[in-house]
């Protein structure tokens, strides 16, 4: 086992913005983007998107906004914005959540992506780029993701992000009344040079043709670089 003797407790997700090619992500620490972000969420007028959380849908923006201020503002987590470039409006968010300093871990989680922002390139990048934070910035040695063993989109999505399952906490939570059996995912710090070169060949212009679609998918290429090593 890998002595880590010198390893020191980490900081906390800081709140500076992070730009990447196709999404800006701003971490949350004012009012400013919660008028957008319940405009976005409500062109999704089934409320799907709430559909595994322990929350909402809401039913109008001051409903809304009141969960947001106990809740984006937090002290023990830190919420971000995922804005689009293309519009430059807060289009989702995500939250670095349970965060351990001491041992450098921490969860994303809290995800919730209008549905313009859904299968995008500039998700996707949102993604990299708080992974990037958490793993090269912070020296973190673990992100987890978890969800709802139901919700097969977030698994897929764990799995194509470059998480690897972990394993089954039966019986975990009850949420809106039903029985929750969370899927455990995590990236560790050994992974994640795999991982981050992945999500740059993936995003590299030469990726994707004329219409913005793919010429190789994410998983892909990264399985691609895993098998050559």
């Amino acid at each position: 086992m890998s002595a880590l003797t010198d390893f020191a407790a980490r900081e906390f997700p800081g709140t500076q913005p992070i730009a990447g090619h196709f999404v800006k992500v701003e971490p949350i620490v004012d009012h400013r983007y919660f008028g957008a972000l319940f405009a976005a969420f409500a062109e999704d007028g089934q409320g799907s998107i709430f559909d595994h959380m322990a929350y909402g849908p809401f039913a109008d923006e001051a409903a809304f906004r009141r969960w947001a201020e106990a809740t984006y503002l937090a002290d023990n987590i830190r919420f971000h914005a995922i804005l689009p470039l293309t519009t430059g409006r807060a289009e989702g968010v995500a939250a670095l959540m349970r965060t351990d300093t001491a041992n450098g871990v921490s969860e994303i989680g809290h995800i919730c992506l209008a549905p313009s922002l859904q299968r995008s390139r500039a998700a996707s990048e949102a993604f990299y780029l708080i992974m990037r934070r958490v793993f090269d910035e912070l020296g973190y040695r673990r992100l987890e993701w978890k969800c709802d063993d139901r919700n097969q989109p977030s698994k897929r999505a764990a799995e194509r992000l470059g998480f690897r399952y972990e394993g089954l906490f039966r019986q975990h939570m009850i949420v809106k009344g039903r029985n929750r059996d969370t899927a455990w995912y995590a990236i560790i710090d050994r992974d994640w040079p795999t991982v981050k070169v992945g999500f740059e060949a993936w995003l590299a212009p030469e990726n994707f043709d004329a219409e913005g679609r793919q010429r190789c998918g994410l998983a892909e290429i990264r399985d691609g670089l895993a098998a050559g090593q």
